[in-house]
């Protein structure tokens, strides 16, 4: 299959990697054209390191021109974070075209950004988008052209808009990830499935003090206390009561089975987590008030769980509290700079509105 990785980021680099692995004809965008050149320059290949060693991808094409990467591309995969999304999704509208899926992993309802994109630049292609739960690999950069990849995706619980292209969408996502999506119905119920905005912002602001004081620091080891793990329970249990309130079913895929020993499986294997902490690749150097934990998934992840809450009638008192303190500690308003349904344009929407605008998208 002919894919499109967008962004140079961890997320980029194991995605472009790893699918050209399997095989994929894959084509790597990133921004800046110096890079493109200094990559191509050094072989134009990405070096993935996991449980079988080292391994040499071969990329199809590195380029800066992002209607290159995607003219022909199936599936158009971006990693990126969410609060790149917006101007990547600017980027890539005026080029998709009938029957490409753009699938983000995680999304926070980006799905709906690149959807709106398309619309705003008068792209009336029937286009779907997708978004699932968690980045489909644990993985950190080696160096400017390697990726160690220690998890991968074993249950990507995926939704898409708009629902009523579910079953194209979907194949052709699974072509890529096979056997590990899982159908959860609509872009919402996806969006409300995001592991980053449960897991990281308890450990990004209760993990402060040490953050800002070693230079070292790994927040999914040393950071990852009983005390911290109780708090990422409750505020799960605020998530999974929104999903409930707008009648979304189970699996609702609670947090607290990642780290169990037994029971239902999460969205990664088993030992995911462990791999994770014994690799060492997270004890690193935090800039607190600019780390993607931070930006992406407490300004933007909760002021976007707080606003669905609003919709849904539950109450959030953790969501709130976490907002407050991350707009303290960065003195930033994030429920002023954050994503919305307002900010989206969707806050005029009552809920049988939205859903029915989810399922059928732009007419």
């Amino acid at each position: 299959m002919k894919i499109a990785v967008l962004g140079g980021g961890n997320g980029s680099f194991a995605a472009a990697g790893d699918l050209g692995l399997a095989g994929h004809e894959v084509r790597l965008w990133r921004r800046n054209p110096a890079d493109i050149d200094a990559h191509r320059a050094a072989g134009g290949t990405i070096t993935v390191i996991d449980r079988s060693g080292r391994r040499e991808a071969r990329l199809a094409a590195i380029t800066s021109s992002i209607a290159e990467a995607i003219e022909a591309a199936d599936l158009v995969l971006c990693p990126a974070p969410a609060f790149a999304q917006p101007a990547i999704a600017e980027l890539a509208a005026p080029n998709l075209r009938d029957g490409q899926v753009v699938f983000l992993p995680p999304g926070t309802f980006g799905s709906y950004i690149f959807a709106h994109a398309a619309r705003a630049a008068r792209n009336h292609a029937e286009i779907a988008t997708a978004e699932t739960g968690t980045l489909p690999w644990l993985a950190r950069k080696q160096g400017p052209y390697a990726v160690r990849i220690s998890g991968r995706g074993a249950r990507l619980p995926t939704g898409v808009f708009p629902s009523r292209l579910a079953h194209h969408a979907l194949g052709v996502i699974e072509r890529a990830f096979p056997n590990a999506i899982e159908p959860c119905g609509d872009a919402l119920s996806a969006a409300l499935m995001n592991a980053g905005p449960i897991i990281h912002p308890p450990l990004i602001t209760m993990n402060a003090g040490p953050i800002e004081h070693f230079n070292k620091w790994d927040i999914h080891k040393e950071g990852t206390q009983p005390a911290i793990r109780r708090v990422t329970d409750a505020l799960d249990a605020e998530r999974i009561a929104i999903r409930e309130a707008l009648g979304y079913g189970k699996p609702h895929f609670p947090l607290a089975d990642h780290y169990s020993k037994d029971g239902e499986p999460w969205m990664y294997a088993r030992d995911a987590h462990d791999e994770l902490t014994e690799s060492g690749d997270w004890s690193e150097r935090l800039v607190l008030v600019k780390h993607r934990y931070m930006l992406e998934d407490v300004r933007l992840g909760l002021s976007f769980l707080a606003s669905v809450a609003g919709l849904a009638g539950v109450q959030t008192p953790l969501v709130n509290a976490f907002l407050a303190i991350g707009s303290a500690i960065t003195g930033e308003d994030f429920a002023a700079t954050g994503r919305t349904l307002a900010s989206l344009g969707l806050g005029g929407l009552d809920r049988a509105a939205l859903q029915n605008h989810l399922a059928e998208g732009f007419r």
